[in-house]
């Protein structure tokens, strides 16, 4: 079977911690917007690091359309359905309370702070925490100006506590646990790297995620989802599912990762593995 991981041009041979896998698959690094790739040459395309494909959203659709449900992992549908962050309203599940901001609507009453992003969107870009959804107002404008929706949610303190909780599954079955601290440390939006992959500086530091353990409500909340995903879609290939605590302790879908996120392959022993055969299998 001849496997090609989908990158992009910031990064054409693949991000370090795919690199393991795809050496077992003997896999080979393609730029996804590459004219010149023959993707049909390919049995699996493995999306992976296109850490771009927010800013032409749907040059990136039509994209994974035309390498098509036979070829693509994650497929298309499910990739669609994992591109914009309004799937939390389609995920029967406990999630951060979240407020869509479409243009020209009136801004949110919301007591305390709250994190404001746009509904598509990565690698933090655009993804601000402030004290007020007035004090947001220039965030919003400029996600509202990229002809995007505006996301509000109360920012959770249990973040700068404990952190995010990731789930990842690989090939159905839950692969491993990872914590990650906050990435939004105080008021305003979070800084980016220059470059041409502008990505929140917190993302590259080395100390930002750890290997990590979920308790049963944690995991019982991660499957249900990773269920309506698989009862939707299909199995994926690959999921992160994100979650946060509430005040009370309870856990929430902060985000449900099937498309390009980093799985820290590299702090689970096996998991490189576990990828290859569930890329065979699927």
């Amino acid at each position: 079977m001849r496997v090609a991981f989908a990158t992009c041009s910031a990064v054409p041979d693949g991000s370090v911690d795919d690199q393991y896998v795809a050496a077992l698959l003997d896999a080979d690094f393609r730029v996804w917007d590459d004219p010149t790739v023959d993707w049909s040459l390919f049995d699996r395309v493995l999306v992976r690091s296109v850490w771009d494909y927010s800013n032409r959203v749907e040059e990136f659709l039509d994209w994974s359309r035309s390498v098509g449900p036979s070829r693509l992992r994650n497929p298309p549908a499910m990739v669609a359905f994992g591109a914009d962050k309004r799937y939390l309203t389609d995920i029967s599940a406990p999630c951060v309370p979240t407020v869509y901001l479409t243009r020209g609507q009136s801004l949110p009453s919301i007591e305390g702070e709250v994190v404001i992003k746009p509904n598509i969107s990565a690698g933090a870009r655009d993804t601000g925490r402030f004290a007020s959804t007035t004090a947001a107002a220039d965030l919003i404008a400029k996600i509202h100006a990229s002809g995007r929706i505006a996301l509000v949610q109360p920012y959770l303190g249990a973040v700068d506590e404990r952190g995010e909780i990731s789930v990842v599954f690989i090939g159905g079955a839950l692969s491993h646990v990872l914590t990650k601290r906050a990435i939004l440390r105080g008021e305003g939006v979070a800084p980016v790297t220059d470059g041409k992959l502008r990505v929140a500086r917190a993302m590259l530091e080395k100390d930002l995620v750890a290997p990590g353990t979920a308790d049963d409500a944690e995991t019982s909340l991660a499957v249900s989802v990773h269920n309506q995903v698989s009862a939707r879609f299909g199995v994926p290939t690959y999921a992160r599912i994100d979650i946060v605590l509430d005040a009370d302790g309870q856990p929430l879908l902060s985000e449900l990762e099937l498309i390009e996120p980093s799985l820290y392959l590299c702090l689970a022993s096996g998991a490189s593995e576990r990828l290859a055969v569930a890329l065979h299998a699927s």
